[in-house]
């Protein structure tokens, strides 16, 4: 059943955020934001408007000049850096670069996200399998990632970010390089996640036509300030009843 994220918990929270890169290129300023279990929330915005610096924020890859994130309720500036590891293995990251391994395989580059997890070699190939086959990938299983197209190496990012059923997944720009067709099997994917698996999803893009006909909250960046998308405004979140996990 859904339940009204305002009386809820957010998985994510970030109070005043501000991030300044030497010697004065503010990135993000003064930005409160708070990202609900179980939600799908995309982050628009021009290129350098703060995107890609708020996504690495949320995961710990950058950190903050001022101001405070929390995810599951513990602040970031406080846990450890083998904490910070161990909640990595529970959050996805699609990188607008890929950082795929390009003399690995697909199914190796896929496989390796799942290794650190100890998961079984039937579980591992079963599930890269099964996000080839979602993502139209199944005949590139053993081609190697650099012999890939730039929309193909993306996908296989995607693929690599959602092999664990992540809680929390980040994506950084994940239809830039794809045609309608690809990017439609993309947002069945994060359909899929977020219904199957209750994966809290993050989206950063410019694409307009990923959003447009969905009823998923909509934030803007621009010149670093974060606010409702202008033609999206604020509205009642809805999300699906999962039980809180304390470990995240």
């Amino acid at each position: 059943m859904p339940k009204d994220a305002s009386t809820d918990k957010p998985l994510v929270e970030l109070v005043n955020v501000s991030k300044i890169y030497p010697p004065d290129v503010v990135a993000l300023e003064d930005a409160s934001l708070r990202i609900y279990k179980g939600e799908i929330l995309f982050l628009t915005g021009k290129s350098g408007a703060g995107k890609t610096t708020l996504i690495k924020l949320i995961c710990r890859l950058e950190t903050p000049s001022s101001g405070l994130i929390e995810v599951a309720g513990r602040d970031l500036s406080r846990i450890s850096s083998a904490g910070i590891q161990r909640m990595r293995q529970k959050i996805g990251i699609a990188y607008q670069d890929f950082r795929l391994l390009e003399k690995q395989t697909v199914l190796q580059n896929i496989a390796m996200a799942m290794e650190v997890t100890y998961a079984s070699t039937k579980a591992i190939r079963a599930r890269v399998d099964e996000l080839l086959a979602l993502l139209n990938l199944s005949d590139k299983r053993n081609k190697l990632a650099g012999e890939l197209s730039r929309g193909e190496q993306q996908r296989v990012a995607l693929a690599r970010a959602a092999a664990n059923g992540p809680s929390l997944l980040l994506a950084d720009e994940p239809t830039g390089n794809l045609d309608p067709a690809a990017t439609e099997l993309v947002i069945n994917l994060f359909q899929h996640l977020n219904e199957k698996n209750g994966s809290t999803i993050v989206v950063a893009t410019h694409d307009e036509s990923i959003y447009a006909d969905t009823e998923h909250r909509v934030m803007s960046l621009a010149d670093g300030h974060l606010s409702a998308h202008p033609n999206r405004p604020p509205r009642q979140i809805e999300l699906f009843d999962i039980e809180a996990d304390d470990n995240f």
